[in-house]
């Protein structure tokens, strides 16, 4: 298959073998004993697709939009994917490219987000004769992500180059829940994807799919999640979906090493590449173990006391140390 991508912040997709379309495989047991759908980019297949780029989902609502995307991947309908970042929509996308008539064809992934309305049309219409993303998805698929922050104009003039086309392009588009609607002159379908503190059944199983993806990147064993570890995925709000639970584990195993990822280590990540300095790591620990407790107590101090083992005074004052409002927590 071939695939192109424009200068706009597109990341790279490794080349893949294009497979028959088909309908994602059946659910199965994983490690957590939870039902999972491991559909991978063609239909979970052997085609060389990369372990990152499969869809898990164990939750109705993610397993719902599966097999939507599995239907909708079988005709040349517009389809717009909306849901708040990080919640999956590109590789929602790659998935119905993949599963489509279309998959041996280009592909063509242009980032929008944050670009000014003359880049946007040099982007998809060219200019000085070079070819835009529409000419070079002639025969594949167009994925626009955030495409709501498409201008007016922009977006007119891509409805009419489409038509212009004659089904030559499919368009697919990823958009915030709030912006889809900027959409609505394209016509097409929609799909949207729940948040990750939504289907909480998705959590585990990802975890386990990230835990493999990272541990073979840094050359070590798998050793899977402490107890504790695995209630604290499973009740963290996870405010950046998917991509931050993503993030997490991959900084949480250079954390951990060889032993078991434990919830200090998921709770000491942060985003980025670099390890945190101790002093800035014992502060992240104390704010997130402080904020996990008076959510489970529902902000009472007294019970969050004495399931950390402390004096009530002393754990107040590592509250008071962390600047967490028990206040919030309380219903």
């Amino acid at each position: 298959m071939s695939e192109q991508h424009t200068s706009l912040g597109a990341n790279r997709v490794e080349p893949t073998t294009p497979s028959t379309p088909s309908t994602p495989s059946a659910p199965a047991a994983n490690a957590a004993g939870q039902s999972t759908t491991d559909a991978s980019i063609g239909a979970g297949r052997a085609t060389g697709r990369r372990r990152s780029d499969r869809i898990i989902s164990a939750s109705a609502q993610m397993q719902e939009v599966v097999d939507h995307a599995s239907a909708i991947a079988r005709s040349d309908d517009l389809v717009v994917i909306s849901g708040a970042s990080g919640t999956g929509r590109k590789h929602v996308a790659r998935a119905i490219h993949q599963w489509s008539p279309r998959a041996g064809g280009a592909l063509v992934e242009v980032q929008l987000a944050g670009s000014t309305e003359p880049t946007q049309a040099r982007e998809l219409f060219g200019e000085d004769g070079a070819a835009g993303a529409i000419a070079r998805a002639q025969g594949g698929t167009l994925l626009l992500e955030s495409a709501d922050q498409l201008s007016g104009a922009a977006l007119t003039r891509l409805a009419d180059a489409l038509r212009a086309a004659g089904g030559r392009v499919r368009l697919l588009a990823t958009a915030s829940l709030e912006g889809a609607s900027a959409l609505a002159p394209l016509g097409g379908q929609r799909i949207a994807i729940a948040p990750l503190a939504e289907r909480a059944e998705d959590i585990l199983p990802l975890a386990a799919h990230f835990l493999a993806e990272f541990a073979a990147e840094e050359g070590v064993e798998p050793v899977g999640f402490s107890a504790d570890a695995r209630r604290w995925l499973v009740e963290e709000p996870w405010t950046g979906n998917v991509r931050e639970l993503r993030e997490r584990i991959r900084q949480a195993i250079r954390l951990a090493g060889q032993g078991a990822i434990s919830a200090e280590s998921l709770m000491l990540s942060t985003e980025g590449d670099e390890v945190p300095s101790f002093k800035d790591a014992k502060r992240a620990f104390e704010t997130r173990y402080v904020e996990g407790l008076l959510r489970r107590c529902s902000g009472n101090i007294s019970r969050a006391a004495r399931m950390a083992k402390k004096d009530r005074k002393d754990f107040y004052d590592v509250i008071r140390r962390t600047g967490v409002d028990p206040g919030e927590f309380r219903g």
